[in-house]
């Protein structure tokens, strides 16, 4: 196996957002490891010549793949080198995030667009207890090129305010930090629908045009539904993936 420049899954450019280096590293390789592009088993390159590749310190590099160690995904044999091992329980920052390029993979990033507390809109379905909600627009990634746009709506009962500047690259790491609950549960729906009026020039398809879809109800470790979610994703650059073993 070999993580190159030339790949583009893995250009050390498109390290980038708040969530740092190391694990950045880290999420790619597992969600690497789940679409089966590095297979389970596989040595990975040395250490120096990974490192290098990707455009980054060993100490770097040695911190994510500490990180993999510690879930259970790599074994670190003493004078033989990286093993990986392949689960079916890969848990990461972007464990609920579906999409990946089409040819498997890819890490995500987000741009955001706004950050407003409004009013739940009549359109949305029953989710939280509060009449409002905040409306979080953003920009999906992968790998550096735009493949979604977001419109997430979290209740105002679980944040009085939340200010741009404060989100991280993963909004649920977001809620567990800062906000005292996690997601353990989320309900995706898949469909098509046109592509909104609101996304930005950097997404590809045209507003109007019919692009995937997926809404999203999401629900706390307290049983309360706490999120509504909807994601238009460009088919030309990205695939809604969940799998099973």
């Amino acid at each position: 196996m070999q993580l190159t420049r030339a790949d583009p899954g893995h250009r050390s450019s498109q390290m980038r957002g708040p969530l740092p280096v190391h694990l950045q590293i880290s999420e790619m390789l597992i969600r690497e490891i789940a679409a089966g592009r590095v297979a389970d088993g596989a040595r990975l390159p040395p250490e120096r010549e990974m490192a290098a590749s990707l455009g980054i310190a060993v100490g770097t590099l040695r911190r994510a793949l500490a990180d993999l160690t510690e879930k259970g995904l790599l074994d670190r044999i003493q004078g033989s080198g990286n093993y990986v091992r392949a689960r079916g329980d890969l848990l990461g920052v972007y464990a609920f995030f579906r999409l990946e390029r089409i040819g498997g993979g890819g890490l995500p990033t987000a741009d955001i667009l706004s950050v407003e507390r409004l009013p739940k809109p009549a359109d949305l379905p029953q989710f939280g207890s509060a009449a409002k909600a905040h409306r979080i627009r953003r920009l999906r990634r992968l790998d550096g090129e735009p493949a979604a746009v977001e419109e997430i709506w979290l209740d105002a009962s679980r944040a009085e305010r939340l200010e741009r500047e404060d989100l991280s690259e993963s909004l649920y790491l977001h809620y567990r930090l800062a906000l005292g609950f996690s997601v353990v549960r989320a309900e995706d729906s898949i469909a098509v629908a046109p592509a909104p009026d609101w996304a930005p020039a950097e997404f590809k398809p045209q507003p109007g045009t019919v692009v995937g879809f997926i809404e999203r109800i999401a629900w706390a470790g307290d049983g309360a539904s706490v999120e509504y979610s909807r994601t238009w994703f460009d088919p030309g650059v990205a695939r809604y993936v969940t799998r099973f073993r």
